[in-house]
């Protein structure tokens, strides 16, 4: 059994390095199709940025009458961050907002001038995010039925919700696109890497026929090809670790000035055991199971 396998694996190797075109030719297609895998990996993370980013710019604000004190609007904080649906809220005061105003308007004398008589005309608030925007109409309507909701003056909801609706279309679109772009590329890139390995394999047809009308065991024919297909996976997923490696490098730092905050080295090195282990058994598991299936029609001799 232990010499079989040695030959198988020596056989293998063998076919390999004599076949070093075909090799280098499917070395080349697989490399492509584990570059669209982990490429898809790291669309992912690109997608969930972009999401993170839309829905961080959505709020809704909470507007409390004048009379109201701080003490009753922080208690009612309280109440709302209770709420499952809630991320986080932010409190602030009459000052906070009048001082935000101004660095807003600083450079506008007209408004400037206008403020200076009127004093500050702004009311405390409570800016509100959800976890996702299809949640702020279950938190409005908590606003607009809690016991604190004498204290309020206002609730900006339903000046947002244009804006907030089409937001969630926007991230429903990105997500649906991802996953649909996702299988499309993952279909071609198995169909392109298991069309090239049959090629290989149909090369040797006529060693196959020979080997099985000699008496060679359906394994012992067999094994040879797929220790090459796992050597051409295994060389293709080193190869494009490398690639990656270096283009993303290189690229990071030119995609984080378009999208700050995004520095998709950092989650490609902070991936990398698990980006290596997909990209192994995605070209080991390919060449194996493709040399399987393509081989089956030249045993049957």
């Amino acid at each position: 059994m232990l010499t079989s396998l040695k030959r198988i694996i020596r056989s293998g190797w063998l076919n390999f390095s004599r076949n070093s075109g075909l090799s280098l030719a499917t070395i080349f297609i697989m490399v492509m199709t584990i570059s669209l895998i982990t490429s898809l990996f790291l669309f992912r993370d690109i997608t969930q940025f972009l999401i993170s980013g839309l829905q961080e710019k959505v709020d809704i604000s909470v507007y409390f009458k004048e009379e109201v004190s701080e003490e009753d609007i922080l208690r009612f904080e309280e109440e709302i961050n209770k709420i499952p649906e809630v991320k986080n809220v932010e409190y602030v005061s009459r000052q906070a907002a009048l001082e935000r105003f101004i660095q807003r308007y600083k450079d506008n004398p007209v408004i400037m001038e206008s403020l200076a008589e009127v004093g500050n005309p702004l009311l405390a608030s409570l800016n509100i995010k959800a976890r996702e925007p299809s949640q702020y109409m279950t938190i409005t309507n908590f606003l607009e039925t809690s016991p604190y909701k004498n204290l309020i003056d206002k609730v900006d909801y339903y000046q947002r919700k244009p804006v907030i609706e089409r937001i969630f279309s926007i991230t429903s679109t990105i997500n649906k696109t991802g996953i649909l772009f996702s299988l499309i590329l993952a279909i071609l890139a198995i169909l392109v890497a298991f069309n090239t390995i049959r090629l290989a394999i149909y090369n040797s047809k006529e060693e196959i026929s020979f080997m099985r009308l000699v008496g060679a065991s359906d394994w012992f024919i067999r094994g040879p090809f797929l220790v090459q297909g796992a050597i051409s996976g295994f060389a293709a997923a080193l190869i494009t670790l490398l690639i990656f490696t270096g283009v993303l490098f290189f690229l990071s730092p030119k995609l984080e000035i378009l999208f700050p905050g995004l520095n998709i080295f950092n989650s490609f090195v902070g991936n990398l055991g698990v980006l290596f282990l997909i990209q192994i058994f995605t070209g080991a598991g390919l060449g194996v199971v493709s040399s399987i299936i393509a081989i089956r029609k030249y045993l049957k001799v």
